[in-house]
C-alpha cells in the first residue's frame, strides 16, 4: 500500500500531480497513462537498481545463489511470473476493480467494505486488517525513499572510486532538500515526471536490448515457469531464502491500486501492460544476459555485485546515472505525496486525530501538505540512511511491510469477492488462494529478515497500529461519555428560549454528534445567559465515499425560535471547508455572513481513570494525542476572529 493504505490507504496516492474529479477523469487516455508513468509506476521502475542483484547476495551469513545458467534463468523467471502474478493478475485485473466511487487503496476498500455490509459483525477483523495494512505503508513509506536513493547515488562510484565515500552525505542531502521542498508544492515539477520516468523507462529498455541481441533466446528462458521450479528443486530452502530479495522486483504494486482514483483503471492497465512490464522485463534480462555472457566464473560474479550499473557503456554512464537518480526522486516524492492523502483519508475517516493540512495549490484539491507527516518523515528516513549506510544492508529491512500490505489487500478482497460481489465459492476460492500462497510465501520469505533489519517496519507498523486504534476507541469512548446525561435538543430550545436573552447575530455550535445538545451551548447559557438571535446545531458528517454531491452537501432542520440543527457532508477525500459551505447553502433562514456569525467549539480535557472501556496507559496515550491535535479551528478552516472555544473535562 505504501497503502501506500500508500498509504491506504497504504493506501499510497499521490494527489500533488492529478487534482480529483468527483464526476469523473478529464483527459484522454494517452495523457493519463503518461501522467500514471510518471507517478504510479516510480517505485516499481527503480527496483531494477538492486532487485536483481540482492537476490543473488548472501543472505544472513549463508553464501550466495550460485551463478550459473540454471540460476540466472530460475531467477529471472521468478521475477517476471512474481510481476504477472501479483502486479497484472491480481492488482490490474483483479482488486482494481473493487474500487470505491472510482478510489482505491485500503482505506477506501475498507469503507467499502463497511459501506456495503452495513457495518456487519463480520467486518470488525477486516477493519483491524486494513488499519494494519494502513500502518504498514506507512514503515514502507520511510524505506522507500532511503533504499531508492541510497541505490542511485552508490551508482556514482562507478564515474570516479572516489565518490564511495560521499555516498552516504549525497544521499542524506538529496533526501533533506526533498522534504524540504514540500510545503511549496510540487504542481510544477510534477508536469516533468511523466517525460522524465518515459525516457527513464526507455533507458532501461535500451539497455536491456544492448545486451539481449546477442542471447535473444533469454526471454523465453524469462518466461518459462519450469526454470522456477528448477531452481526451488535444485536449491530448496535458499531458493526461498531468495524469494525475500525477488519481492523487491514487484514493491510499488500496491501503488496501482492506492492512485486509482488518480488515472483511473484503464489508463494504469494500458501504461503497465503497453510499456512498464515490458521496460522491465527487457532491463531484467539484458542484466541476466550481461552476466552470462562472461567466458568466467570470476569474471560473473563481479558482475553480479552490481549488473544494473555494469550494463552502461561508459559513454552514457553520467546521464544514465542522474537519470536514475531522478527516477528515485520521483519515487520518493510520490511516496511523500501518498503518505499525506493516506493521513488526510485516515482523519477523515477517524483513525486519526486532525492534524494541521495546508493546501499548496487553489486549483487542485489534492495538493496538500502535512508538517507532521513531512518531518517525522524526514527523521526516520535520514535515520535509515544513516543506521544502514548502504541500499544491500536496507534491503534486508525492505520488502516485509510492502508483502504484509499485499497479503492484507488479499484478505479484504475475498470479503469484496464472497460477500459483497457474491461470487460463488467454486469461483473466488481458486482465485484467492493462489494470491494468498504467493503473499504468504513473499511474506514469510521476508520474515527471514527480522533479526537483519525487517523488524524496523514491523515496529514502525505496531506503534503507528497502536496509534490509530487507540484514536478510533478513545473516540468512541469519549463521545459515549459526553453523551450520557444530555438532554434532547428539541427539549431544550423549548426551554432555553424563554430563560435567556436573545443578542443580534449568529451563533453556530460545532457538534460531534447531531445527538444532544453541544456542551459549549450548555457553558454559553451557564455563563454568558445569552443567546443569538439564530442558533445553529452544525454536524460535520464524513461519509464512507470519496466524494459527496455537492447538492447534497447540506441539509437542515428547524426546530422553532430560531433553533436550527445543520448538517454537512463530506466524503473522505475532500476538503472540510466550513465557511465556503455555509456561504453555499440557502437553508436555515436568512444567508450566513461571517462577519455577523460565531463559531463556538467545544474543547475537551480527557481524565483518565479506571472505568473499563480502555487501559490506563491506552487513555493516557489517547489525551496526549488529544492535547496534540490540531484544533477545529484549523482543521474546518474557521476565521480564526470569529471563534470562541469553551472547555469541559472528560472522562472516560
Amino acid at each position: 500500500m505504501a497503502e501506500s493504505q500508500n498509504s491506504g490507504a497504504a493506501i499510497s496516492a499521490d494527489a500533488n500531480i492529478a487534482s480529483h474529479h468527483p464526476g469523473g477523469h478529464h483527459g484522454g487516455l494517452a495523457k493519463l497513462a503518461i501522467g500514471a508513468i510518471g507517478v504510479v509506476f516510480g517505485d516499481i521502475g527503480t527496483s531494477p537498481l538492486y532487485a536483481f542483484r540482492e537476490t543473488f547476495a548472501s543472505h544472513h551469513g549463508a553464501p550466495g545463489i550460485q551463478v550459473d545458467p540454471v540460476h540466472i534463468h530460475g531467477v529471472l523467471s521468478l521475477v517476471f511470473w512474481s510481476m504477472m502474478i501479483v502486479v497484472t493478475f491480481k492488482y490490474v485485473l483483479t482488486i482494481m476493480k473493487a474500487d470505491n466511487k472510482g478510489e482505491g487503496g485500503s482505506l477506501a476498500l475498507l469503507a467499502l467494505i463497511n459501506r456495503k455490509s452495513e457495518n456487519a459483525k463480520w467486518t470488525g477483523p477486516f477493519v483491524l486488517l486494513g488499519v494494519f495494512a494502513t500502518a504498514l505503508f506507512y514503515g514502507d513509506s520511510m524505506i522507500t525513499p532511503a533504499m531508492s536513493v541510497l541505490s542511485a547515488t552508490e551508482g556514482l562510484q562507478y564515474v570516479h572510486p572516489g565518490f564511495k565515500d560521499w555516498i552516504v552525505p549525497l544521499a542524506v542531502t538529496i533526501l533533506f532538500g526533498l522534504f524540504a521542498i514540500q510545503s511549496r508544492g510540487t504542481e510544477k515539477v510534477g508536469r516533468l515526471f511523466g517525460p522524465i520516468m518515459m525516457v527513464y523507462f526507455i533507458t532501461l529498455a535500451v539497455l536491456g536490448v544492448t545486451h539481449v541481441t546477442a542471447m535473444p533466446g533469454i526471454i523465453l528462458e524469462a518466461i518459462n515457469p519450469l526454470n522456477a521450479v528448477n531452481f526451488f528443486l535444485t536449491d530448496g530452502f535458499r531458493a526461498f531464502v531468495a524469494m525475500g530479495s525477488v519481492v523487491l522486483a514487484v514493491t510499488g504494486a500496491e501503488a496501482l491500486y492506492a492512485d486509482m482514483g488518480h488515472f483511473g483503471r484503464n489508463p494504469i492497465g494500458v501504461s503497465w501492460l503497453a510499456f512498464v512490464l515490458p521496460c522491465l522485463l527487457l532491463n531484467y534480462v539484458g542484466q541476466g544476459a550481461l552476466v552470462l555472457s562472461q567466458t568466467s566464473p570470476e569474471a560473473a560474479a563481479a558482475l553480479i555485485k552490481d549488473p544494473f550499473f555494469l550494463m552502461i557503456p561508459d559513454m552514457v554512464r553520467i546521464p544514465v546515472i542522474v537519470l536514475a537518480l531522478l527516477a528515485t526522486i520521483i519515487a520518493s516524492q510520490a511516496v511523500i505525496s501518498g503518505a499525506f492523502s493516506l493521513t488526510q483519508q485516515a482523519i477523515q475517516l477517524g483513525f486519526m486525530p486532525r492534524m494541521q493540512i495546508k493546501h499548496t495549490s487553489a486549483a487542485a484539491a489534492g495538493q496538500i501538505y502535512i508538517p507532521v507527516i513531512n518531518w517525522g518523515l524526514m527523521i526516520m528516513v535520514l535515520v535509515l540512511v544513516l543506521f544502514f549506510g548502504s541500499s544491500t544492508r536496507l534491503a534486508a529491512a525492505y520488502g516485509i511491510a510492502v508483502t504484509g500490505a499485499m497479503f492484507i489487500d488479499t484478505l479484504l478482497l475475498a470479503a469484496v469477492l464472497i460477500s459483497l460481489w457474491h461470487w460463488p465459492l467454486w469461483k473466488a476460492l481458486p482465485l484467492v488462494f493462489v494470491f494468498i500462497v504467493v503473499d504468504i510465501a513473499y511474506f514469510g520469505a521476508n520474515l527471514i529478515k527480522v533479526p537483519q533489519g525487517g523488524w524496523v517496519p514491523l515496529a514502525m507498523g505496531f506503534f503507528i497500529f497502536t496509534l490509530l486504534t487507540t484514536w478510533s476507541k478513545g473516540r468512541k469512548l469519549m463521545r459515549a461519555a459526553m453523551a450520557e446525561g444530555t438532554i434532547p435538543f428539541e427539549v431544550f430550545a423549548k426551554s432555553a428560549h424563554s430563560s435567556a436573552q436573545r443578542v443580534p447575530g449568529t451563533a453556530v455550535f460545532m457538534a460531534s454528534s447531531a445527538a444532544g445538545v453541544p456542551s459549549a451551548l450548555l457553558h454559553n447559557i451557564k455563563h454568558n445567559k445569552v443567546l443569538h438571535e439564530r442558533v445553529v446545531i452544525l454536524t460535520v458528517s464524513i461519509e464512507d465515499v470519496p466524494y459527496v454531491d455537492p447538492a447534497e452537501r447540506v441539509t437542515c432542520k428547524q426546530f422553532g425560535e430560531a433553533f436550527y440543527k445543520l448538517k454537512l457532508r463530506y466524503g473522505f477525500l475532500e476538503e472540510t471547508d466550513v465557511p465556503a459551505a455555509l456561504k453555499e447553502a440557502n437553508v436555515c433562514g436568512e444567508p450566513f455572513t461571517m462577519m455577523k456569525t460565531s463559531f463556538f467549539l467545544s474543547r475537551q480535557t480527557l481524565i483518565a481513570s479506571a472505568r473499563p472501556g480502555m487501559a490506563i496507559w491506552r487513555e493516557k496515550l489517547f489525551a496526549w494525542m488529544l492535547r496534540n491535535a490540531a484544533s477545529a479551528m484549523e482543521f474546518f478552516r474557521l476565521p480564526s476572529n470569529r471563534v470562541v472555544e469553551l472547555g469541559s473535562q472528560v472522562e472516560i
